[in-house]
């Protein structure tokens, strides 16, 4: 069965370009990102892994590790690394898991043999200090993905974890947020002093918690 919004991801070692790696000692207390690539010496991953690369500053921040993967050998990881700073001005700072066996492919259900029989599809997974699948993100093979959506949503996950909110369409990082139905408005005024715009009475908008 895929894996589910909710459910314990499963834990795995597998080989990688930093030594062998322990998904939960890896994660430890931190959230962690787990995207997949379908081939080594691909381009549009390529540019992927170098984007993340940059990113590193911002997934830190926030308490996230990154882990990417490819069904291809150590070895071959090695020199699409050269070609990844050679032609996207940055150096690989998180491990890339070589899954030669598609151990990882198969225990995360990456390979969709409509799509491709062979070679694991684009998968993303944010995966939170429990240990528990957040979100799944999956593109088709011509389709570079948005890491500044992937930041979005962590930055959502993590502030309406501790606060009784969601966030709206669209929403960044300072902008307002949404009162959760759940809570009455008697509660509300001891969680948000601030106040709100009351839209309709399950509709009530307010400025981002801080914290």
């Amino acid at each position: 069965m895929p894996l589910q919004l909710g459910d314990t991801v499963p834990n795995f070692t597998q080989d990688s370009t930093e030594g062998p790696i322990n998904l939960y000692e890896y994660a430890g207390d931190s959230w962690v990102i787990l995207f997949s690539h379908p081939k080594d010496f691909t381009p549009v991953c390529t540019t992927e892994l170098g984007a993340v690369a940059k990113l590193m500053p911002e997934f830190q921040k926030r308490n996230v590790k990154v882990l990417g993967l490819s069904v291809d050998s150590n070895e071959s990881h090695k020199g699409w690394l050269n070609d990844i700073e050679e032609t996207q001005g940055a150096k690989l700072n998180f491990p890339l898991i070589a899954d030669h066996d598609r151990k990882v492919a198969n225990l995360y259900n990456m390979i969709h043999p409509n799509e491709d029989n062979v070679f694991t599809v684009r998968t993303v997974f944010v995966i939170d200090p429990n240990k528990k699948l957040r979100l799944t993100l999956t593109y088709p093979a011509p389709t570079g993905r948005n890491f500044d959506e992937i930041l979005r949503v962590v930055d959502s996950l993590q502030m309406t974890d501790k606060h009784k909110v969601a966030t709206p369409v669209n929403w960044k990082q300072g902008e307002d947020v949404i009162i959760l139905p759940s809570v009455n408005n008697q509660e509300a005024a001891v969680m948000f002093p601030s106040g709100w715009k009351e839209l309709k009475p399950y509709l009530r908008v307010t400025a981002q918690p801080k914290g």
